[in-house]
């Protein structure tokens, strides 16, 4: 791998350079370990690959079928009404489509999370109002408190990922249901599981049927991720009928291509090899956690999707870190210093076979502990430039080096803030010991004590109710609009809300059995 691994970071318009550009800087055909595209290493199987290469000349010389077609076979799957569903050229694009015709003014998103739900309603000018994550709780999402800082902004769309990225972190179904009928007054609540299949902290996670009773909620699924085919570009919404027609209306009748078609067709008869890829990811998930953890310094956070995120010891550089198990080591990781509300302290690593970890592992121990070639700290000034992938981005977060909210904070304009959002604490973060590995999802951890703020109008905690049935849920009361902070500029956290760190206890989640699929033969059904 050529020494020049920085300028790839640097100029591509993505967070990292794609497989392709790294593969040709390497000079010998073979890419590097990929530690940082989270993607089912186990699926498709090797037969599978090999049916797809025999049929190779006539599914790229073809047509396919037209999206209707495909989304059909894939509802039959998953068992699912083909009218509750839109396919889309990966999820990036059904994002795009859920901000154009959904999103009017302003959308609300915990942060640090996956880039396009922050880049993507930037560039079309919305307000994002960006809940911080901390990182003293273990970037754990408190749904209470992130309704009521919706509450206090008065921001008309919010998403929730579920499992979040790059952390992790999880959200039992009850929990997510309580959230939704609060909420039932917001233009659009997504619910983004592009990684939930990955979980195992309970048997039937998704909120899918939910989301297809009421009129407001949009779930969000990725294929690639979950198929191990990230090249191929395939996802698909769930909504209520209405909701999910006016996005498939807006989308091209040909905008899946013959390769999503092809692999579609083919998992009806491998839902039992499908099944079993992701019960070996979640256990290679436990014994990678364990081996992290016992890197002295290094923070290893819960996490139930394909991927673990760390925090570096005290002095680490993520940018040099990551550029030197690439060049050195010829492994490539996801330094999060360009994800909002992050830093380069951070890094998200993939789960991936024993074999893979325990290169990673020796890596890191090289280049964390080892003295060949200096230390993985910079001289003070030496960090490296990133790139978001979009200018709004960039300009807001350039000057801070990916210091996350903090920086976005100090760059606020100049109009007065009754109530400027605290500094995410520097806290330890949440440790996952090697022997606490075993464990499939996080105890609670105690929050610090609150911080005294301005207190924002308030909501009553959400509170257990029926399923709802398919007519439009009781809408609460909105708070006084007098009582509601002034606009926010576009990419600066909102001013005079809660955050997780000022509220105390857990978010009302509890631990449920780790389970897999009831019957690992058949094909899962969504709603699991």
């Amino acid at each position: 791998m050529a020494d020049n691994v920085t300028s790839l970071f640097r100029s591509t318009a993505a967070h990292s350079p794609s497989m392709a550009a790294l593969t040709r800087e390497g000079g010998d055909g073979a890419g590097p370990v990929d530690f940082c595209i989270p993607c089912n290493p186990y699926f498709p199987t090797p037969a599978m690959f090999e049916e797809m290469a025999a049929r190779l000349r006539d599914i790229v010389t073809y047509y396919p079928s037209s999206a209707d077609t495909i989304t059909a076979e894939l509802c039959t799957l998953l068992q699912l009404p083909p009218q509750a569903v839109a396919m889309g050229n990966g999820s990036t694009e059904l994002i795009t489509w859920i901000d154009h015709l959904l999103v009017r003014e302003s959308l609300a998103i915990p942060v640090p999370t996956f880039g396009r739900w922050t880049d993507q309603p930037m560039e079309t000018g919305k307000r994002v109002d960006m809940f911080p994550l901390q990182e003293s709780s273990g970037f754990a999402l408190d749904l209470a408190a992130y309704a009521e800082f919706i509450r206090a902004r008065g921001t008309r769309v919010a998403v929730v990922c579920n499992p979040n990225n790059p952390d992790g972190g999880f959200l039992h179904r009850h929990a997510l249901v309580q959230f939704m009928d609060a909420m039932a007054d917001l233009d659009l609540i997504v619910v983004d599981e592009s990684f939930l299949e990955f979980a195992d902290a309970e048997a039937e996670p998704s909120v899918v049927q939910e989301a297809m009773l009421r009129p407001n909620v949009i779930v969000l699924r990725s294929l690639g991720k979950n198929f191990g085919l990230h090249g191929i570009r395939f996802g698909y919404l769930v909504a209520n009928p209405a909701l999910a027609g006016r996005v498939r209306s807006m989308l091209p009748k040909w905008n899946l291509n013959s390769f999503a078609e092809h692999v579609v067709f083919m998992l009806r008869d491998h839902g039992g090899e499908y099944a079993q890829s992701l019960q070996q990811v979640r256990r290679d998930r436990l014994d990678m956690a364990s081996q992290l953890s016992a890197l002295p310094g290094l923070t290893v956070y819960p996490s139930q999707g394909n991927f673990l995120f760390v925090r570096l010891p005290v002095g680490a550089e993520g940018t040099v870190v990551r550029d030197r198990l690439l060049t050195e080591h010829r492994i490539l990781v996801r330094e999060c210093g360009n994800k909002i509300g992050s830093s380069s302290r951070f890094l998200r690593l993939v789960v991936r076979p024993q074999v893979d970890v325990r290169r990673l592992v020796s890596g890191l121990e090289q280049v964390l502990y080892g003295t060949r070639r200096g230390a993985a700290v910079p001289e003070p000034g030496a960090a490296t430039g990133y790139s978001s992938g979009t200018a709004a981005v960039d300009r807001l977060v350039g000057a801070t080096n990916g210091a996350g909210v903090l920086g976005l904070a100090a760059q606020a304009m100049s109009a007065p803030a009754p109530s400027p959002v605290p500094a995410a604490s520097n806290g330890s973060g949440v440790p996952l010991p090697a022997a606490a590995a075993a464990q499939t999802y996080p105890q609670p951890v105690a929050a610090p004590a609150p911080i005294p703020a301005p207190a924002p109008p308030h909501i009553p905690t959400p509170t257990p109710a029926p399923l709802p049935q398919p007519v439009a849920a009781p809408v609460p009361p909105m708070a006084p609009a007098a009582a509601m902070p002034g606009p926010t500029p576009p990419g600066v956290p909102a001013r005079g809300g809660l955050t997780a760190a000022q509220v105390r206890g857990t978010n009302g989640l509890t631990p449920a059995p780790a389970t897999g699929w009831p019957n690992a033969g058949a094909w899962p059904a969504a709603a699991g």
